[in-house]
This record gives C-alpha cells, structure tokens and sequence, in this order.
C-alpha cells in the first residue's frame, strides 16, 4: 500500500479531456477554443459568458467538490486526536501510549461514516448481532481528497463485507489471518502528521534522539490545537454546550455537536485527552472524565440513549443532538456506525 504521506486529490479518467479546458503555465484554468457551452456527460454546463463577453470555462465536478469542502471541518477526526496528544514543542507522541493507534483507526472509520461512504448493511437481522458485530458496507465510493480516508474506502469496497470491530482491528494490524495482513494501514501517525504539515498546523524538524535522527512535527499554529481543547472542555464543563461556526466547525456542517462528542470520546479512548484537560484541577478533571464515561455510555447504543443530566454539566447536548438528527431518518444506518465504533472504545484497556 502507499505510505506517502500529505493529501493529494486525485481526478479520475476523463478528467482532463478537452472539455475540461486548458491548463496554463501559472497552474490558471483558462478556457479551450474547441470548448461547448452545453451539457458534459448529464452534468450541467461546462461554462459561461461574463458581462464583459469573456468565456469562463469550468468543471461541474470541481463545483461541486468545493460545496462539500465548504461543510467540511479544516482537520479530520484523526487529524485532532493526533494533534491533542503531540507535544507541542516538542512534535512527537507519548511512547507510552498504546491506545493511540486503534483509536486512529477507529477514527477513520467514523469519519468515513460522518462523510456518508459507508454505513451499516441494510438487513433487518443485523440486530441479532452487537453493534460493533454489524456488517459495514460502501454506499457511496467517491474520494474524499484525503489519502487515509480513500485508502481505507478502497479496500472496503472491493474486499469482503466485514463488522466495524473487524475493520478498526484489521486495519490496525490485529490478525493472525495472513491472509488479511494487507488490509493493514501503516504510517498512519506519520502520515496524518505530514498532512497537518500540509494545514500548516504542524511543522517538521529533524531532533536527534541518541543514537539516530528523527523528524517531529511541532505545533505551527497554536490556534488549531487551542480550538480543540476549547471545544473539549466546553463539552465537558460547561452546563449549556455551545459551539460557535468557525474554519474548524463550519455552522453549516452536519452533526457538529454529533462529532464534537465522538471526538471527545475517541480522545478518552486514545489516552488523550487529558491533554486537553491541563489548566483543571484535579477534581475537576476527574469530574470531567466521569462525564466522558456517560457520553460513551449514551452514544455507544443505537437509538442514542437520552442525554443523563443528574451531572449538571451539557444539559442541553441530547436536545441539540436530537435536533441535529431530527431530519436524518434517511441517515441512520450510518450513524448506527458511529454507534457502533463508539462501542468499540468502550473495550479499550484504558477505559476499564
């Protein structure tokens, strides 16, 4: 499989015909002489005329990427874990951490079903079965433009159908089935770090560790990282949750505070997330952790359980949530796999 790190965006055959206009030397699109202003393959039109006359050519596909970006948050789910548990000056992870990188897998998998490509197969006796012992399956196979994400979408689609539990342990590594080996990603850690260099979150330096030299990746842009333990602890203190629209949350994204939660819990289950917790106390650290352990409790069953407010703290999260689900119905085999990734990480050693 590929180990190269970054994000690239791919276009598939087809892409660079001559309908798609011509390439200039500066990277600009500019329109082709032979372009038709009509209809390319049923997808809409493949250009304009401005005010002034100029012919502007474009591709329908392009257009429609930037819609879905624009309702995308700038960092995945396992790009923030990866950065709440790098040390901020120094750009590497704990080599204690052993959660860290199930939990990343586990993130893929959530993040695939966030963004619509897979969800729970549709067979009415899948509830005979745990959550995480449910079959996943591709519904929808177009990249995202993040190379993780359309790796793990790939082998998905043209492997056999298998559970959550199956995927986030086979991706991971955990098999004694040779055969299933390759379904292994590797460099997961490194990869997702040089593709927050590519964010500009993170930069990348070379540290000598004794005997060899090693690259880090320390924090670029306090800001980023700041966000996110804002957000956790705003989840996780705070009596009414509110999280304000801005480039990491966009207001016009699906589930916000659906994925606020996941992420908060995928921290927990990665051993991260007393990163985010640095500036309480002890009791209130501990408080917030037994509220991280209700989140997990409410969210790793389907239909999601009622929001338990004898803690004082999120009293209004069921409700927003509910909101937020309210007119989704035709979503719900998909969020049946956040449910069930979620209840994966109550298994984790560290939550026990």
């Amino acid at each position: 499989m590929s180990s190269t790190g970054g994000l690239t965006r791919r276009r598939g055959a087809g892409g660079g015909g001559p309908s798609a206009g011509v390439s200039t030397e500066d990277g600009e699109r500019s329109s082709s002489p032979a372009l038709p202003r009509d209809t390319m393959g049923g997808i809409g039109e493949t250009g304009y005329t401005t005010e002034n006359g100029h012919k502007i050519a474009f591709d329908p596909r392009d257009i429609s990427e930037n819609k879905e970006r624009n309702k995308l948050p700038k960092l995945t789910l396992m790009e923030e874990i990866l950065l709440l548990g790098l040390k901020d000056k120094q750009g590497y992870l704990s080599f204690w951490n052993e959660n860290i990188s199930y939990a990343l897998r586990g993130c893929i998998v959530l993040e695939l079903a966030f963004r619509g490509r897979i969800s729970m197969q549709k067979d009415s006796s899948r509830r005979r079965f745990p959550l995480a012992d449910r079959l996943i399956e591709v519904v929808d196979d177009t990249l995202t433009g993040e190379v993780l994400l359309d790796e793990a979408l790939k082998m998905m689609k043209t492997s056999e159908k298998m559970s959550v539990s199956q995927w986030i342990d086979l991706m991971s590594g955990e098999t004694w089935n040779l055969m299933k080996i390759g379904y292994q990603l590797k460099q997961v850690r490194e990869r997702l770090a040089k593709g927050l260099v590519d964010k500009g979150v993170l930069r990348t330096e070379k540290r000598n560790f004794l005997l060899f030299d090693m690259a880090t990746h320390p924090v670029a842009d306090s800001g980023a990282k700041e966000e996110i333990r804002r957000r956790v602890r705003n989840v996780l203190t705070a009596r009414t949750v509110v999280l304000p629209p801005n480039p990491f949350l966009p207001e016009d994204m699906e589930y916000r505070y659906l994925r606020t939660v996941s992420m908060v819990c995928a921290a927990y289950a990665a051993n991260v997330l007393e990163n985010a917790l640095t500036t309480m106390g002890h009791e209130n650290r501990e408080r917030a952790f037994g509220i991280v352990d209700e989140l997990l409790s409410e969210f790793s069953q389907w239909p999601f359980a009622k929001r338990n407010m004898g803690s004082g703290v999120a009293q209004n999260l069921g409700s927003v949530i509910a909101q937020e689900l309210g007119d989704m119905k035709d979503k719900e085999l998909q969020l049946e796999v956040v449910a069930a990734v979620l209840s994966v990480f109550t298994r984790l050693d560290s939550l026990l």
